[in-house]
């Protein structure tokens, strides 16, 4: 079963090469982050006609969940629950859904966009909602796992140059430590360490040539409890999804499970 993560940054944008790269990578479920469109211009009928079946959580023209499948897709439940609101509402960041045999969320972590905003305060609130959401399934017997766009690197190694986000978003002791928290809901890393690849960045920022030079960060993750990773047989970034003209800003991430 191959599974995977990708922040699109525009699923209209986006559709061509993910319809392409769909029918190449042979996934069977991908967890999709800022499809930006309402959930009646999701391309339902596009991806059905590809053989997946797709719920999603989306309101407008920012954010915005999904999770498509053609290994079955049931019990689907939208939004974080207890979730934070910003700005008087819940925004789209989370969906999750039982496909075959694994239970997965798609999510979006906010952004934080400045230390001092209170947005980041918001981004805080919301990994510990989505701790205190996941922790009944992360323990339990099934497989299960949380991907998505974190907006934190877990690590200086998850940074081309630490030195130059200092004091920023994505790499605060706040937010490292609540992944932590996350993880000790008996999650894991499925990335494997030593990495296979050097620095396997997800996700490459459009200015100053970025991907070409390597300036990356890791922040798309897939965190999976005991029964997942012990079921996973390699895991890996595909960097050639980056590359080229209309390429999203984020490079999918993807799983193959033996189950």
């Amino acid at each position: 079963m191959r599974i995977a993560t990708w922040n699109v940054n525009s699923i209209t944008a986006r559709l061509p090469r993910l319809l392409a790269w769909l029918e190449s990578s042979g996934t069977d479920v991908l967890c999709l982050q800022e499809t930006k469109c309402t959930a009646e211009q999701f391309p339902t009928d596009a991806l059905r006609e590809a053989g997946y079946e797709s719920a999603v959580n989306a309101t407008g023209r920012w954010n915005g969940v999904a999770l498509i499948s053609r290994v079955g897709l049931s019990d689907v439940v939208m939004g974080l629950p207890e979730g934070p609101v910003y700005e008087t509402a819940q925004e789209p960041r989370a969906i999750s859904a039982t496909c075959g045999p694994v239970r997965l969320w798609s999510v979006y972590v906010p952004n934080g966009r400045e230390v001092a905003h209170e947005h980041y305060a918001y981004k805080l609130r919301w990994l510990e909602a989505l701790r205190k959401a996941v922790a009944a399934d992360a323990a339990g017997p099934n497989p299960f796992a949380v991907l998505g766009d974190f907006n934190v690197a877990p690590t200086d190694e998850d940074v081309w140059d630490p030195a130059l986000f200092e004091g920023a978003t994505h790499v605060t002791p706040a937010e490292r430590e609540a992944l932590a928290a996350l993880r000790e809901e008996g999650l894991s890393d499925v990335m494997p360490r030593p990495l296979k690849y050097d620095r396997p960045y997800t996700f490459w920022d459009y200015r100053e040539l970025r991907f070409p030079k390597n300036k990356g960060m890791r922040i798309d993750l897939v965190y999976g409890n005991a029964p997942f990773t012990t079921a996973v047989r390699d895991s890996y970034v595909d960097r050639e999804e980056r590359k080229g003209k209309g390429a999203s800003d984020h490079a999918p991430v993807v799983v193959d499970l033996d189950l």
